[in-house]
């Protein structure tokens, strides 16, 4: 599997006040100034490890470090049928319900085993390239499951990042993370952005982007508590960053809380349970929802007998 591509850039003389955008550019290969603004926007450019904005004027001096992603996969992108339940269609969307351990978009290591090669097996009267990210607006994580919407054109597909982009989509997720959480509910206000000291993780700080969760506890556990979580905003990791931040990280999550826990989990405990968006056809509001897997509710369960049915 092929990582990502760091880079690091000093500003010479003669390229003293010029626009961060314009300056990586010409520098860097394949680098466009939209895809450098872009690739700022997700805080994987950093002038002397600091966040940066497209219109900063470097300096002599400066260092600046660049994140790029791996190299795009093949352009055919190859069918693959994979048994994933389909919870709505119609002309303009589906709405999958993604088990764990499901890559939603090719990359470098998953190339032909994806949620969109899946798509491209049941539904080839649609036009998919793999370097086109079809009809993708939102990511769930490999290792988490629920609910993902694709769009089945382009049309569709603006409608819905409009959607995700004003926040008018309900997202709700259930969540076992570590610990007591004491209050019955509460928000998470706390930016999120690349993590300095290691770029593979997301982390709160002050650069970061604004980021908003509210959680309402479901059930408790002796060492654990089940949690609703519902998401104002959608940054990377924003969950299981916010849980660990408050110190009640997911059950499993090996990146950002690796702890033992009291029963076998075989992922981490995160599932999108609940969407509500607009069909980008009829503009009608459509609410869609799933139970946790069998995989989660044996969590539960064992965790329930264990303390003798409390909770």
């Amino acid at each position: 599997m092929h990582d990502v591509v760091r880079l690091v850039l000093n500003v010479s003389e003669k390229e003293q006040g010029e626009r961060l955008d314009r300056l990586l550019s010409t520098r860097v290969t394949g680098v466009s100034r939209s895809f450098a603004q872009a690739l700022m926007k997700a805080g994987d450019v950093l002038v002397n490890e600091q966040p940066a904005k497209p219109a900063y004027r470097v300096r002599v001096g400066d260092r600046i470090e660049v994140l790029l992603p791996p190299a795009e996969p093949p352009e055919e992108l190859e069918p693959l049928y994979l048994p994933i339940p389909v919870l709505y269609e119609d002309d303009d969307v589906i709405v999958f319900d993604k088990p764990a351990g499901l890559v939603t978009h090719p990359a470098p290591g998953h190339e032909h085993d994806t949620l969109v090669n899946a798509l491209k097996a049941i539904r080839p009267g649609l036009r998919l390239r793999a370097s086109d990210r079809p009809g993708i607006v939102h990511r769930l994580d490999k290792d988490t499951s629920g609910l993902l919407v694709v769009a089945k054109h382009e049309a569709a597909r603006l409608s819905l990042v409009q959607q995700w982009q004003s926040r008018s989509v309900e997202k709700r997720y259930l969540a076992l993370v570590h610990g007591v959480v004491e209050p019955e509910d509460g928000t998470i206000d706390a930016p999120i952005g690349r993590d300095p000291s290691d770029r593979k993780r997301m982390g709160v700080g002050p650069g970061g982007r604004p980021a908003v969760t509210h959680f309402r506890v479901l059930e408790r556990f002796q060492r654990a508590t089940l949690l609703e979580l519902d998401l104002v905003t959608g940054r990377t990791h924003q969950i299981r960053v916010h849980l660990a931040f408050i110190g009640h990280p997911v059950v499993g999550d090996d990146l950002y809380g690796r702890r033992p826990f009291v029963v076998p989990v075989p992922r981490q405990f995160l599932h999108a349970t609940f969407l509500r968006f607009e069909l980008p056809g009829t503009r009608r509001q459509i609410a869609l929802q799933t139970p946790l897997p069998r995989d989660l509710q044996e969590v539960l369960q064992a965790l329930r007998v264990r303390e003798g049915g409390a909770g």
